[in-house]
C-alpha cells in the first residue's frame, strides 16, 4: 500500500476514534446532568432544527404537547436543551468523520479488503446508532436503551481500531518483537473479557443511579451511594481484581518491549488508565457521585477497553506474521556494524 494512502488513513482514522471518545464523554455529561430529555423530540429539538433559548419562543401549549408524548418534565430548561443539542451536533460531526474514514479506506478495498469493510461496518453502525438515539428519546430515556446506545459505541470503536491496526500491522510488528508469544495474545484477550464484564456491571450500576437520581430529583447526592443495589458491591470488588490483572499484564509486557515502540506506550497508558478508573470510582462512592466524576469514570472505562483492544490486535499481528529466523534477525542487526567496518578497511568499500 502506498505510504501516502496509509498516512491519510492513519490520520483520519485516529481523528475519528478521538471524536467517538469525545462523543462518549459528551453523552456521559448529558446523562450525569439529567439533560437527556433536554430535547423531547428527534431529530428536531422542540420542533426546531436550532433549539430555542427562551421559553417565549415555544408555543403557549407546549406543556400539553410534550406531556401527551410521555415527556415527564415539560418545563423548558435552556441549559439542558443546549447540552443535549450539542451532544447531537457532536454525533453528526462524528458521523461525517466516519464517512471520511470510509473514503480513506477505499484504496484498501482491493489490496486489503478487511480494512475497508471494517470501516464500512462502522459507518453502518453509526446509522443504526442514530436510529437507536431516536429510540432512547422516544422511550423517555429507558435505562436499557441508554445502555445499548453506549455499548454500540464500543463496537464502533473496536471496528475503527481493527481497521487502523490492520492497515498498519507491518509497521507495528518489526522482527525485534518476536520475543512475544501466543500466550500474551490469550492473556490480553482474557483481560479484555474481564473489562467487558466490568463494563456490564457498571452499566447496571448506572441504571440504578439514574433511578435514584430521578427519585431524588437530582438532589441530595451524598445519600445516593447508600441506596445502591448489590450489583454495586460486585462492581467495586471486581475492580480490585481487574486492577491486579492489568498491572500484572503491564509488568509482563514492559519487560519485553522496547521503550520506543507503540506497544510500550500503550501498556503504560493502560496501567495509568486503570489507576484513574479505580480512583474516580472511589471518588464517586466517597463524594456522593458528583456530576464531574460520573462522565470521567465512564470515559476512562471506555478508554481502557480501547487500549486493551489495540494491544490485543497488535499482539495478534506480532505473533501471527511470519517471524524472521534467528540467524536472519542477527544478520539484520549486524549489517550496519559490518558496513562500517568494511568502509574503514583500506581498499574496501570503493
Amino acid at each position: 500500500m502506498h505510504e501516502d494512502t496509509l498516512r491519510r488513513f492513519r490520520r483520519i482514522g485516529t481523528l475519528t476514534i478521538a471524536a467517538v471518545y469525545f462523543l462518549i464523554l459528551v453523552g456521559a455529561i448529558v446523562r450525569a446532568s439529567g439533560a437527556g430529555m433536554g430535547c423531547p423530540d428527534w431529530p428536531t429539538c422542540f420542533g426546531q432544527w436550532i433549539p430555542p433559548t427562551d421559553e417565549s419562543q415555544l408555543p403557549a401549549n407546549y406543556h400539553e404537547i410534550y406531556a401527551q408524548r410521555g415527556y415527564a418534565d415539560t418545563r423548558f430548561n435552556p441549559v439542558k436543551t443546549w447540552t443535549e443539542y450539542l451532544n447531537r451536533l457532536t454525533g453528526v460531526t462524528t458521523g461525517l468523520l466516519i464517512i471520511l474514514t470510509v473514503w480513506a479506506a477505499l484504496p484498501f478495498r482491493r489490496g486489503d479488503p478487511p480494512v475497508f469493510y471494517a470501516a464500512l461496518a462502522a459507518l453502518l453502525l453509526v446509522v443504526f446508532q442514530g436510529w437507536l438515539g431516536a429510540v432512547v428519546v422516544s422511550s423517555n430515556l429507558h435505562p436499557l436503551m441508554i445502555t445499548a446506545h453506549m455499548l454500540m459505541a464500543l463496537v464502533i470503536v473496536a471496528l475503527l481500531i481493527y481497521a487502523l491496526i490492520r492497515a498498519e500491522r507491518e509497521a507495528l510488528t518489526p522482527f525485534h518483537l518476536r520475543s512475544l508469544q501466543r500466550r500474551h495474545v490469550w492473556l490480553m484477550g482474557a483481560l479484555l473479557l474481564m473489562t467487558l464484564i466490568q463494563i456490564g456491571l457498571g452499566a447496571q450500576v448506572r441504571e440504578a443511579v439514574d433511578a435514584i437520581a430521578k427519585a431524588h430529583q437530582f438532589t441530595g447526592r451524598r445519600h445516593w451511594p447508600q441506596e445502591l443495589p448489590w450489583v454495586f458491591y460486585w462492581h467495586r470488588g471486581f475492580a480490585l481484581a481487574l486492577l491486579c490483572a492489568n498491572l500484572a499484564m503491564a509488568w509482563r509486557l514492559l519487560r519485553l518491549l522496547p521503550q520506543q515502540h507503540l506497544l510500550f506506550r500503550l501498556t503504560l497508558a493502560l496501567g495509568l488508565s486503570v489507576f484513574l478508573a479505580v480512583g474516580t470510582g472511589i471518588g464517586m462512592e466517597r463524594l456522593g457521585i458528583p456530576p464531574l466524576l460520573q462522565p470521567l469514570h465512564l470515559l476512562i472505562a471506555n478508554l481502557i477497553f480501547g487500549i486493551q483492544f489495540t494491544l490485543l490486535m497488535t499482539l495478534h499481528y506480532c505473533c501471527s506474521l511470519p517471524a524472521f529466523p534467528a540467524e536472519r534477525a542477527q544478520d539484520l542487526t549486524d549489517q550496519p556494524q559490518a558496513a562500517a567496518a568494511t568502509a574503514r578497511q583500506p581498499g574496501k568499500g570503493s
